[in-house]
Order: C-alpha cells, then sequence, then structure tokens
C-alpha cells in the first residue's frame, strides 16, 4: 500500500539532491554568476585592507631589517585611510555574500564525501575570520571594545588566518568562478538550476520568493551603492573635500582642542600635574657627550622651525597642521650625539602602550621631525602633548608621542 505524503514532506524526501530546508532560502539571485562577481570583489577589498594593515602593523612594530622611511610625509595618512576604507566598504558586500551562499550551509546531508568536508571545513576560517575582521574593525574605529583580549594582536594574526582561507578558497574555486565571470551570461531555466543555489533567475516576479522581482544587476547596485554610501559619509575624517559628508564618521577633524581632534587627553593619561609642574625638565641622554636637561624657558628658547605635517590614527581620521618647535636632529648635536642613531622618546605619561616611541636614524635625521611646542601658532594645549610632542613625517598618530619628557640615543 503506498501512502501519500503531504505535499511539503515529498519535496524534502523526494529530491535526494535538494538541501533540507531549501525552500525557505530559494531566491532567483542566487546563482553561480552572482556568487562569483560578490566573492571577488570581497577579496579584492579585504586584500587591500590586509596590505595597508600589514603596513599599519609595521610602523607600529618596526623591524630593524626593513626600517620605515620618513618620506613621503603623508604616505601613513594615505595607506591608513585607505584600510579603513576599504574595511567599511566592505561591510555590505560580506553580508550580502553570506546571504548568498546561506543554503550551502544548511544543506543535508551536511557532509557528501571527503573532498566535501574538506571543503566546509576550510569554510569556517573563511567565514568566521571575514566576520570578526569586518566587525572588530569597525568597532575599533568607534573606539568600542567589548572583549579583554588585545584587539590590535588579534587584528593582524586573524587578518594572517583570513587571507590564508580566502586564497584557499580562491584556489579550490579558481577555475569555477574564471570560467562563471568569463562566459556570457546565462540565466539556466528552472530545471537546469542548481538546487543550492535556488529557483533560477528567470523566474517570474512572485514565483521565487521575496526577492524575485530584484534582477542580478539590481541587487550588485543596491550593494555597491550601500558601499559608496558607507564611504563617502565616513572617508572625510580623512579626506577634507568630503568632510561635511562624512556624518558617520567617528571623529570629525575640525573639532576639538585648538580645532583638532585627539583621542587621549591628559586627564585620561594622568599627566596634567606632571606637565604643569615647574620641576619639568626635557632630558637628552643615552649615548652622548653632553646630556641635556632643559626647562620650559630654554626648550622655547632654542632655535624653532615650522612643518606642515599630517597626523593620522590608526581609526582612520586625520588632520594636516603647522607645526612649530625644535629640530630633533638638532638637539641630539647639541647633546654631542653620533650620527645614524636610533633614538627612544619618552612621554610623562606613567603608563600605556605608546608611552615611548621609536625613530630610526633616518626619521631621527629627517629636518621635519620636531618636538613641537606650538600649533598652528598657537602654544600647544596640554591635549595635545603640553609641554611639547613628537610630530615626525609618515608616522602612525598613536607613534607620535606627547608630554615627551625624554629623548635617549641608543
Amino acid at each position: 500500500m503506498k501512502i501519500a505524503l503531504p505535499e511539503p514532506v515529498r519535496r524534502l524526501t523526494t529530491d535526494a539532491d535538494r538541501p533540507l530546508r531549501q525552500g525557505a532560502y530559494t531566491s532567483p539571485l542566487r546563482d553561480e554568476r552572482l556568487a562569483a562577481i560578490l566573492g571577488s570583489s570581497l577579496g579584492i577589498l579585504f586584500t587591500i585592507c590586509f596590505v595597508t594593515g600589514l603596513y599599519s602593523h609595521l610602523q607600529q612594530h618596526p623591524q630593524a631589517w626593513l626600517p620605515i622611511p620618513a618620506r613621503p610625509a603623508g604616505l601613513y595618512r594615505i595607506t591608513q585611510g585607505i584600510h579603513v576604507a576599504s574595511g567599511i566598504a566592505s561591510v555590505p558586500v560580506l553580508i550580502a555574500k553570506l546571504w548568498l551562499v546561506w543554503p550551502r550551509f544548511v544543506s543535508f546531508p551536511p557532509v557528501k564525501g571527503l573532498a566535501h568536508l574538506v571543503e566546509r571545513v576550510g569554510l569556517f576560517p573563511l567565514v568566521a575570520g571575514g566576520i570578526y575582521m569586518t566587525f572588530s574593525g569597525v568597532a575599533n574605529i568607534a573606539q568600542w571594545y567589548p572583549w579583554r583580549f588585545s584587539f590590535t594582536a588579534t587584528h593582524f594574526w586573524m587578518a594572517w588566518v583570513t587571507m590564508g582561507a580566502i586564497f584557499a578558497h580562491a584556489g579550490a574555486k579558481w577555475a569555477i568562478t574564471r570560467r562563471t565571470l568569463t562566459r556570457p551570461s546565462r540565466r539556466p531555466a528552472l530545471s537546469e538550476a542548481d538546487p543550492a543555489l535556488g529557483a533560477s533567475a528567470e523566474t517570474t516576479p512572485g514565483d521565487g520568493g521575496p526577492h524575485a522581482g530584484l534582477t542580478r544587476r539590481g541587487f550588485l547596485g543596491t550593494v555597491a551603492t550601500a558601499s559608496a554610501a558607507l564611504t563617502v559619509t565616513t572617508v572625510g575624517q580623512s579626506f577634507p573635500p568630503l568632510r561635511r559628508l562624512a556624518i558617520l564618521a567617528p571623529r570629525d577633524p575640525a573639532f576639538g582642542p585648538q580645532g583638532k581632534p585627539v583621542n587621549r587627553g591628559a586627564a585620561n593619561a594622568g599627566v596634567v600635574d606632571l606637565a604643569r609642574s615647574p620641576d619639568y625638565r626635557l632630558v637628552v641622554a643615552g649615548r652622548v657627550s653632553q646630556p641635556l636637561s632643559l626647562d620650559i624657558a630654554a626648550l622655547e628658547a632654542l632655535t624653532a622651525y615650522t612643518a606642515t605635517l599630517p597626523i593620522a590614527c590608526v581609526e582612520g581620521w586625520s588632520y594636516s597642521a603647522a607645526w612649530r618647535g625644535v629640530r630633533i636632529r638638532d638637539l641630539l648635536a647639541m647633546a654631542g650625539a653620533e650620527p645614524d642613531r636610533t633614538v627612544r622618546v619618552e612621554s610623562l605619561e606613567p603608563n600605556g602602550a605608546y608611552r615611548t616611541s621609536t625613530l630610526n636614524p633616518g626619521q631621527a635625521a629627517d629636518h621635519d621631525t620636531l618636538l613641537a611646542t606650538h600649533l598652528d601658532g598657537e602654544r600647544l594645549a596640554i591635549d595635545h602633548g603640553y609641554p611639547c610632542r613628537l610630530i615626525a613625517p609618515n608616522r602612525a598618530g598613536v607613534l607620535q608621542t606627547k608630554w615627551v619628557t625624554r629623548v635617549e640615543v641608543l
């Protein structure tokens, strides 16, 4: 006796090749070509973000075998601006890509063989890494840290894991992606459609779920528009012509003490009393023949120079300003330091990951590397580093040490 099964049950039990619960995720947009376009776009954005992020990591963790040059002066401002912009632009693309391939994650049976198992295991670092990198990156530019581990270390190593997974996945899918993107666009009939991707793109509106009325081109246009909108409304924090449009940027480069933003003020750093103390001294010591100890009056009496330099933060905001102060190389000459020496700059700040920074010989000798006492013609505000701060070309903002009290020749 043959028992007639209800239609929903029959659809799930009679088609062994159709993923379980697939009916809930069908859409004419889920096809191979669209997946390849979004995957390629995401790969490009992640690669740009990775390369520029690696440069930022080398800035903060310098290697003796690969010294960071002092020129071009605005290089870090450009690379970090691109880093943050590409990361933000990738968010809508990642969401669209995950929506597109979601049915494959709930397919049944979950594993169809050894090769399929290896592919699915490889997807975990790809998907988890992509989600973590975009989430943590956006949280960082907003200075929101809902975790207790080190952001910089974890973000760095997860970037390697994610990029490794991307290259492995791209290699595995290279032939399919190349064939899909180079052949003329073809919308298969419903009977030919890949069940794992859902209904055919030829399905008419109303036949393929809530997204059936949106064409592939319209879907891509929507994703591209979302990426462009997020970029335009945030990139103004580092690109002055778009500053007025940067309504979603966490920093306005024209707002703050002396009309310039700061991340960490003197009160939070615990240096207010130390910076204003009459006992303050700037010490130049280490491998020198004539150590120096200068009070504020003696420091300001030295020959001063003005340099227009950008300061760029790892969160993506930046600005250019006229800085005035004494050149590091002049201080070293006064102290009798030998040429081509590495220099460590120390802050009054008692604690903090960036209370010291290092200048390689090329940076220390650059004519625009200053201990600045003035900003745009005004005495440096305490939140900007009074009594003096380091400002040097092509350098991450976290390395432009504030409240400098010691320059040590190594």
